[in-house]
């Protein structure tokens, strides 16, 4: 079983936003990476988690690869010199760092807007793509399950996920704020992926605000349009469509700007127009604020003005720690059963060779009613014995002594020899 469990991350709390898009991963680059890990270093318990905040790698190796990993996702994206970048990861170079470090990302309690319901959906995605590529093993398995265990317990027992404090809802409060002083704000909503589509839910929420949304499929606008009473235009009219916006948010994946300074300039801009970046890699062009009248807002500018709800968050923090603890505490009693089952299962065959060995010798002459009682009798016999050295071995993983309580049974049963004598 894999045991030394790593990770490395690259996070809003250290990389700005224009070092986060060069390294986001979409769901065809995760793949491609994972498969590439695998390939590469022959990985198994692999995870990559890329959203708008974040980049991390999870992975199982006795090696720290931190480095040929950077550089792998620098041969991803194209990159040159990706060791340059080294500064802006955080690394998490053994078990218990990287595992609390997943299940504090998983919880929300990393999160840009703490506690942001999203980030479930997003590691799910990501487990659900290391099983695709055949990259979890027992480990990640069990690891993920404990976490999406974990998560339902947070969401039942503790405050820490009431309330709408996404960044899509943070962007919509944002927006409310600034056009408080304008009847009838023209919304437009370009892009309708994720955290497009939590946008849409929350903008339902403006009073008099007057919403249009666009989409590639433009299906999905009619669907969300209509349930919500906004208007759904094509994709190829949103750009007609932005000359009468107030408010325009961008949420389309795009390598280069979407909204650049000379389509905005030939704007007529009478009062203002506000523009909300809510892509990574960004889709409007940040020169665009050289122009009067526009005020750009990107996913690492824009502030929560979810008092209430945050301040709720925050007080249940304590409570979604301990729930933490307690599942990574049960999590690592099932690992440390792991590591001594190997060696229950060596005892269990060597004893039971022994016993194979010793009634061939003796009950050549043996009828068939009396095999079947000796075999009932030393079956029976071979239970009772292995029962103490199993129960000690499972005190010794509580006590963080499974190591020598193995040594010992080795010494003791001369297991190893026994499994090569098994093997030949």
């Amino acid at each position: 079983m894999q045991s030394k469990f790593k990770a490395l991350s690259l996070s809003y709390k250290k990389a700005p936003v224009e070092i986060r898009e060069l390294v986001s991963l979409d769901e065809g680059a995760v793949h491609s990476l994972l498969g590439k890990l695998k390939d590469f270093f022959s990985l198994t318990d692999t995870l990559i988690l890329s959203t708008c905040n974040r980049t991390e790698i999870y992975y199982s190796h006795e090696l720290d690869l931190s480095t040929e990993i950077i550089k792998l996702v620098g041969l991803e994206k194209g990159l040159v010199d990706t060791i340059s970048y080294l500064e802006y990861f955080d690394m998490f170079p053994n078990d218990k760092e990287a595992i609390e470090h997943l299940f504090r990302v998983a919880m929300g309690l990393e999160a840009q807007v703490i506690g942001d319901m999203q980030i479930s959906n997003q590691v799910k995605r990501a487990y659900q793509a290391s099983a695709d590529m055949e990259m979890a093993g027992p480990f990640l398995h069990r690891l993920m399950h404990t976490i999406f265990f974990t998560n339902k317990k947070v969401v039942q027992e503790t405050a820490f996920r009431d309330g709408a404090a996404s960044v899509s809802y943070a962007a919509v409060e944002l927006i409310e704020e600034l056009t408080s002083n304008t009847h009838q704000p023209r919304v437009l909503l370009i892009g309708l992926g994720e955290i497009g589509e939590d946008v849409a839910k929350n903008l339902a929420y403006l009073p008099d605000a007057r919403v249009k949304i666009s989409n590639r499929t433009y299906s999905k606008a009619v669907t969300l349009a209509t349930e919500y009473g906004f208007e759904a235009i094509p994709f190829e009219d949103c750009f007609e469509a932005m000359k009468e916006a107030d408010v325009i948010i961008s949420s389309i994946m795009k390598s280069e700007p979407f909204i650049t300074k000379g389509l905005v300039s030939s704007f007529d801009i009478k009062s203002y127009k506000l523009f909300v970046d809510l892509s990574v890699p960004r889709s409007i062009d940040t020169a665009v604020e050289d122009i009067a009248g526009v005020l750009l807002y990107n996913v690492d500018n824009i502030r929560s003005k979810a008092s209430e709800t945050l301040s709720k968050r925050t007080a249940a923090i304590p409570q979604v720690e301990e729930i933490i603890q307690e599942n990574i505490n049960e999590f690592y009693d099932w690992k440390k059963e792991m590591m001594v089952s190997p060696t229950i299962n060596k005892l269990k065959n060597s004893l039971e060779q022994i016993r194979k060995e010793e009634l061939e010798r003796y009950l050549k002459n043996a009828d068939e009613n009396q095999i079947e009682i000796i075999e009932k009798i030393t079956k029976s016999m071979m239970q009772k014995i292995l029962k103490v050295p199993v129960v000690q071995l499972r005190a010794a993983c509580k006590r963080d002594q499974a190591e020598e309580m193995i040594g010992i049974l080795n010494d003791l049963f001369d297991l190893e020899k026994q499994e090569e004598k098994k093997q030949h």
